[in-house]
């Protein structure tokens, strides 16, 4: 989408959204940011980056969608590069926003324990060897507002895969034993994450941005929710949650519509039909950006992790493109790679010739009515100061003076994204669809 607009008229739409982004004039730092033509990325280590016409690359088949009576929606994309694979999934419009303060963790429990057996697979060995025999893989993952459930497998076992995902979400057995072996499971998973700093700065900043609101909980939940998450809990979830209009079959690689949309039908019959969408429940409940700071100190930990965020796009919002670019634009850097000086990131740039982190990175979360939009960083205590206000003039530099080149470079980056992989393809439908 963006490869096919002009640079010039990326580059109006980049200036007004960030100069409303901060509402602040430029600062010294942004009139003196050095421009493109006297740039040492430009000079030594590469052309002039232009605007390539990626779409030869790009045409791949139409996607097909069909919804059943049910609601439930069906979308497949046949791609010709893929003469044996498929990856096939079920998305949930369900994730730890829609849980109780008291339930959450309950969409991340159930993933877990979706795995545990079914009344025709009665335990986890069973559904293993069964994924294994057919050489496939099949994986979980609970965010904020989804869970996904999908499988990678060889084409002829398209029909078999469709009855294992139907079957450990509409069949799910929870025994006490299982359940207590994953509560385990999970609270050392909570171990593995705290002591992960980018994650404990994410949750934290989320926990910021949307105080008291379920978007700013974490996915995992609290550890005493952990312990006491029941059967009936997992069971109410998935009526309340798991309904055919709040949910996606994609499928990808070598499949054939038709055949998918007549497995779906012959497999997914026992789930609700209620009516009510996930828009229903974001607009009765929206995610306001509150904006704050926290501040955690650790004085034996000697480096610092900071996140800068400003309120960002949501998934449907038309900045939300140009805010990939914007994050292109930024960047990431990271000390051990050494390429700072040579950066096409005017902040990686700074960042190295000042010395002053570790590493960077912008990030770029996009949610159904809101996101997040900034840059995190590691670095030296004493540099924060310094960093802070690096991070805070490259910004401002941006709604007044962003160039041709940086633009087509940060076009080119997004469009060589990964857009290959089955998997990818498969979410980027049913993200599509939900949304």
């Amino acid at each position: 989408m963006a490869a096919l607009a002009s640079a010039a008229s990326s580059r109006r739409r980049l200036l007004p959204y960030l100069h409303r982004l901060l509402h602040s004039g430029p600062t010294a730092a942004a009139a003196d940011a050095p421009s493109p033509s006297n740039s040492r990325f430009l000079r030594h280590a590469s052309p002039v980056p232009r605007t390539p016409d990626h779409s030869p690359y790009l045409r791949f088949p139409e996607a097909r969608v069909s919804t059943l009576p049910s609601g439930l929606r069906v979308v497949t994309q046949a791609y010709p590069a893929a003469t044996r694979m498929a990856s096939v999934g079920v998305w949930v419009d369900a994730g730890s926003r829609f849980e109780l303060p008291g339930t959450n963790g309950t969409a991340h429990f159930l993933e877990h324990m979706a795995f545990k057996g079914t009344g025709r697979r009665p335990n986890a060995e069973v559904l293993e060897v069964e994924i294994e025999d057919m050489g496939a893989r099949l994986n979980a993952y609970t965010s904020r507002e989804q869970t996904t459930f999908f499988a990678d497998v060889q084409a002829r076992h398209v029909p078999v895969a469709l009855d294992i995902l139907s079957d450990i979400l509409q069949h799910p057995r929870f025994p006490e034993k299982a359940m207590q072996r994953e509560r385990g499971v999970i609270l050392r998973e909570m171990e593995e994450v705290q002591g992960m700093m980018e994650e404990v700065i994410f949750d934290l900043l989320h926990a910021a941005a949307f105080k008291g609101h379920a978007l700013g909980d974490t996915i995992l939940g609290p550890e005493e929710n952990i312990r006491s998450i029941s059967k009936k809990d997992l069971e109410q979830y998935i009526s309340t949650h798991y309904t055919c209009p709040r949910m996606v079959v994609s499928a990808a690689g070598s499949v054939s519509h038709d055949e998918v949309v007549d497995r779906v039908k012959e497999l997914f019959t026992e789930f609700s039909a209620d009516p009510t969408t996930a828009d229903q429940l974001v607009d009765a409940n929206p995610a306001i950006f509150a904006g704050s700071e926290v501040r955690v100190e650790n004085v034996t930990m000697p480096l610092a992790h900071v996140a800068i965020a400003l309120k960002g796009a949501s998934w449907i919002d038309p900045s939300s493109i140009p805010l990939m670019v914007i994050q292109s634009i930024l960047g990431s850097w990271n000390r051990s790679v050494g390429v700072g000086n040579c950066s096409g990131s005017s902040l990686a740039r700074g960042v190295s010739n000042g010395n002053l982190a570790e590493s960077l990175m912008a990030f770029n979360t996009n949610y159904r009515d809101t996101g997040i939009f900034g840059i995190y960083a590691i670095a030296l205590p004493d540099t924060l100061h310094d960093l802070s206000r690096l991070i805070m003039a490259e910004l401002r530099r941006l709604t007044f003076q962003v160039s041709e080149e940086e633009v087509a470079r940060a076009r080119n980056q997004v469009d060589g994204s990964d857009l290959n992989f089955l998997q990818y393809i498969a979410c980027i439908l049913a993200v599509y669809i939900l949304f």
